[in-house]
């Protein structure tokens, strides 16, 4: 399969056609962004270290039966997958309160949540990835209801399964942020699952080993995820 033109480049990936129209060539970069994009850096190994805990998560979905963009990993960055229709809608569980949350709703941080919450958010920076409801993204055309339906349902289970593999690993996962896209008429788990899209925290001291870390300048940001690969048992390639 060859590689081709660049297609898009967002803030940390970038997607290139190849010589297959239901295929791309999704490349990890070491490009971080914070803040709908106002806080940049370059941080050496994070496009490497977020692409090989992504495709093993991705894996792990796939082998519980849940269907995702994932084909096979080509590179130390770079990774073969299918070609989706992106829904502009974010969803977001939340197993313990933090962040946005709580400065929104002024409730307790650390506070458990069970069951997990389930939010949807607009996916535009220019907007802040506003927060909206059901009727908000089957209103405006963003997804039909059944799409919505299955956004949740789907966020859910992957939730679920992505706690246990975290847990067996002395992690939690805190929240995290996925993104779904149609493959023909089948929704399927696109964008990535990584510490850029995930809450994790170490079971025994809650220590923050995901991208909060460069959000609130705690330094060691790639150090921590790269514990958070090696506590998952994947076998790393960094320079």
């Amino acid at each position: 399969m060859e590689k081709k033109q660049l297609l898009y480049s967002g803030k940390a990936k970038s997607l290139y056609q190849t010589d297959d129209d239901h295929l791309l060539v999704a490349e990890f970069r070491d490009d971080t962004t914070a803040f709908d994009g106002e806080k940049k850096a370059q941080l050496e190994n994070k496009g490497a270290v977020n692409h090989a805990i992504s495709n093993y998560l991705m894996q792990k979905l796939e082998q519980a039966g849940v269907a995702t963009h994932f084909v096979r990993s080509v590179s130390a960055t770079e990774s073969v997958v299918k070609k989706l229709k992106m829904l502009p809608v974010e969803c977001v569980v939340r197993n313990i309160a933090t962040g946005s949350l709580c400065r929104r709703l002024g409730v307790q941080d650390g506070l458990t949540l069970a069951p997990p919450m389930f939010e949807f958010f607009y996916k535009n920076d220019e907007l802040h990835d506003p927060l909206i409801n059901r009727d908000h993204a089957v209103h405006f055309g963003w997804a039909t209801a059944d799409q919505c339906d299955q956004m949740q349902t789907l966020s859910l289970k992957v939730n679920e399964i992505l706690r246990g593999v975290f847990s067996d690993a002395g992690l939690v996962l805190v929240d995290a942020k996925y993104e779904f896209g149609l493959s023909g008429d089948e929704l399927v788990l696109g964008d990535e699952i990584s510490p850029d899209s995930c809450r994790i925290w170490d079971a025994l001291t809650q220590e923050s080993l995901d991208k909060d870390r460069f959000r609130q300048d705690m330094g060691e940001v790639i150090d921590k995820y790269q514990e958070v690969a090696v506590r998952l048992g994947i076998d790393l390639v960094v320079s």
